[in-house]
């Protein structure tokens, strides 16, 4: 059993007279999901072994109001997005990382409008960036060496934001085989859940999208279904799970492959 890493909230950090570098944004999946957890902890493990000086809001942080907007909700959106911006604001916030594309797209091209202006960056740009920066070491794949691999775009770092080299280049660094799916990067196919449709029954149709993606990917025979959002990652593990598929397939996210390989 591991040791448990103490998180330091900005509030603990400001009142010692400290400012944190960088805002961990955990996002309401990583908060309270279970599985999604799994990957909060990844992503606190791999930004304590790179000695970044971060913090988290805690009971601070509210949902971006990606969920209210989708949904066609903008007056609920503006109130969830203006009560974090003052909270942010407040403590002169510069920096965020968050292991969510959908907080990742709403704060990084909805909050300037409304006054919120950050560096936001996906855990995945920012892993590139600790990696490139010579701060964190991957030695090799570890249990990842020689694995077929492929990544699952999500559609709002993807096809939103045009980022799709830093995923893949960590996932490179596992020494893994990284095979792409028929449709991948700016023709990848969304996981069913964007939208808000993650809170939702689906519509009635003949196939559900995420069965439609998740064949796609086990096409490949993946040992891995590599993912950069817990939406996504709750998608395709139910698609596995409806193949059952489990034993040969895993899905997890970036963050816990690096910390896996990185023996965090």
């Amino acid at each position: 059993m591991s040791e448990a890493i103490k998180v330091p909230t900005v509030a603990e950090m400001v009142a010692q007279g400290e400012v944190p570098e960088v805002l961990f944004w955990v996002g309401c999946s990583g908060s309270f999901d279970d599985r999604a957890k799994k990957i909060t902890k990844a992503i606190v493990k791999i930004l304590t072994k790179a000695n970044v000086k971060f913090a988290v809001l805690g009971t601070e942080e509210s949902c971006t109001g990606d969920p209210a907007k989708r949904a066609g909700n903008e007056f609920l959106f503006q109130m969830q997005a203006m009560m974090n911006i003052q909270v942010l604001n407040g403590y002169e916030i510069k920096k965020i990382v968050t292991g969510c594309p959908h907080c990742f797209n709403t704060m990084k091209n909805e909050y300037p409008a409304l006054g919120g202006n950050y560096d936001v960056q996906h855990h995945s740009q920012f892993i590139q960036g600790l990696i490139n920066e010579g701060k964190l070491k991957i030695e090799g794949g570890g249990a990842f060496k020689g694995k077929k691999i492929t990544f699952h775009d999500p559609c709002y770092l993807g096809r939103a934001n045009s980022v799709y080299e830093a995923p893949r280049s960590l996932l490179e660094k596992l020494d893994a085989e990284l095979v792409e799916m028929k449709r991948c990067k700016s023709k990848g196919l969304c996981c069913g859940a964007g939208g808000a449709q993650m809170f939702k029954e689906a519509e009635k149709g003949n196939k559900e999208v995420n069965i439609e993606r998740t064949e796609e990917a086990l096409e490949i025979k993946p040992q891995v279904i590599a993912t950069g959002c817990p939406f996504c990652n709750t998608m395709m593990t139910d698609g596995v799970k409806n193949f059952n598929k489990e034993e040969e397939t895993q899905v997890l996210d970036i963050a816990e492959l690096i910390a896996e390989a990185s023996d965090l």
